[in-house]
């Protein structure tokens, strides 16, 4: 004879502490509807989360960490529920998703490469090296200057 397994169910603050996101994240997401309604207790009407649910919030914790915006975050999570209908739409969604993050990642690489300028530069001034110092000051305004065009893309 098996043992029949009874389904778990967790509070608010379980979820929260078990997806990472805050139970006033939580209780947003709902209202707002990124994500299904959740389920109340009889007595408490306080929310009960089930399996399901905690799944469904994982999902959105990784889009939301991924940078995703609310609103394409419901729309992910409501073609998510059309299944394989809304697969052309869930592959843009990503894709859009992608080349945000890649420009991000570019930003980040130019920002990286100036504080590596500077760092050289401050070098060259300890060092007494002049020459070397403007060099890397006309290098440094350059970037700079492609910084700003990167951060109005």
């Amino acid at each position: 004879m098996t043992a029949s397994t009874v389904p778990r169910s967790y509070s608010i603050k379980e979820a929260a502490a078990l997806t990472g996101l805050p139970a006033s994240t939580l209780r947003y997401y709902e209202q707002i509807g990124v994500i299904s309604p959740i389920s109340r207790g009889a007595s408490s009407k306080h929310r009960v989360y089930d399996e399901g649910d905690l799944d469904q919030l994982m999902w959105v914790a990784c889009l939301a960490a991924t940078g995703m915006s609310v609103g394409d975050m419901r729309q992910y999570m409501a073609n998510n529920r059309l299944g394989a209908e809304a697969a052309a739409d869930q592959e843009q969604l990503l894709a859009e998703q992608q080349r945000r993050l890649a420009t991000e990642a570019e930003a980040l690489a130019l920002r990286q490469r100036y504080v590596q300028l500077k760092i050289a530069y401050w070098q060259a001034v300890q060092a007494g090296d002049a020459i070397r110092a403007e060099e890397l000051s006309v290098e440094a305004r350059a970037l700079a200057d492609e910084l700003r065009r990167v951060g109005k893309a």
